[in-house]
């Protein structure tokens, strides 16, 4: 059975100089690896989350997935179709089935359009009419938890959570099959977050819809995720389902995220796993393995031999010479 989404090795870099300067300097390669091999699928009705650092390149994924970033290598396949290579005119069949819900919630709104003008932007521009724009209105905001009060609203008039209510009833429009969700819940209050995740696994229990979620916060992830994805430096270094890994973490890097995750229960032994240095620069990746640097178990062959990806479970991957044990322990060479 073919996929929803296949993701197959794609590589996406940007150009960190421009032609006369990298002339100047003779860099023959004046580029930067934002995306480095990654490969996932999604399955239709599930949810992937994608989390780490800062610039590990997340959001950069997200947006190829779209048509937003180009690839360098690699494949995209949406319902079995090949996405990559396609003219921005044979794409815009597909942009119908996936939407984008981007990070801030009103800042990706139009100050100048209404509530209504935002929710029925997405019919115009793939050129869908209906006979009751008013009754499309307020059918999505109903779906979102508002009522149709505020289709005469604009953008400054929101709050954060309502804004991102009218970003899942704009992502809604044309009933998609996948919605990736950059940081669904940043810059909410906790209880709106709450509501928010909510209607989002309420949408996809009603809907079917997948989900493609990019969040930083970890307690997202375990409330609404069926499998996640740990980024580092353009690279998964593990991946599988959501439980197995919050448990069984087997790649150093996501014991070190889960173990700084606030925990409420006060008696819990755990201990947080404190990484030492800095990030290291995209245009300036370590040799070996490129978490070495900040591992707490690093070894010799770390330092110069790349890791390849290994099954150590049922469909849970990871990218480390010596990864956790099942039992917490390290291995060792």
């Amino acid at each position: 059975m073919t996929a929803l989404l296949e993701v197959a090795n794609i590589r996406i870099r940007f150009r960190s100089k421009n032609r006369i300067q990298a002339l100047m300097d003779r860099d023959r390669d004046p580029f930067i690896e934002a995306v480095c091999g990654v490969s996932f699928t999604l399955e239709a009705g599930e949810t992937l989350a994608m989390v780490g650092e800062s610039g590990a390149g997340k959001t950069t994924l997200a947006r190829s997935i779209i048509g937003l970033a180009t690839l360098r290598q690699g494949s995209i396949r949406f319902l079995g179709n090949e996405l990559s290579h396609l003219s921005d005119a044979a794409f815009a069949q597909f942009r119908r089935n996936i939407a984008m819900m981007f990070q801030d919630p009103v800042g990706c709104l139009s100050p100048r359009l209404t509530v209504r003008s935002l929710i029925l932007e997405p019919f115009k521009i793939h050129g869908i009419g209906t006979k009751d724009w008013k009754a499309e209105t307020k059918r999505l905001l109903e779906m979102v938890g508002l009522s149709d009060s505020f289709s005469g609203r604009y953008p400054h008039q929101l709050s954060g959570g309502q804004a991102r209510r009218v970003g899942v009833a704009r992502a809604l429009a044309l009933a998609p099959k996948l919605i990736i969700a950059d940081e669904p819940t940043a810059g909410l209050d906790v209880s709106v977050q709450g509501e928010v995740l909510n209607l989002l696994a309420k949408l996809q229990a009603d809907l079917g819809v997948s989900f493609l979620i990019i969040t930083h916060n970890l307690s997202v992830v375990r409330h609404i995720s069926d499998r996640m994805a740990i980024m580092y430096l353009g690279r998964f270094v593990e991946q599988g389902i959501t439980d197995e890994i919050f448990y069984h973490p087997r790649h150093p890097y996501t014991h070190a995220l889960l173990s700084a995750n606030p925990n409420p229960d006060p008696d819990d032994p755990k201990k947080q796993v404190v990484l030492k240095g800095e990030i290291p620069s995209l245009m300036n990746r370590p040799r070996g393995c490129e978490f070495h640097p900040r591992c707490p178990c690093v070894q010799d062959r770390c330092r110069t031999e790349a890791p390849s990806l290994e099954t150590v479970a049922p469909g849970h991957l990871v990218t480390c010479h010596y990864p956790i044990k099942h039992d917490g322990s390290f291995l060792t060479p």
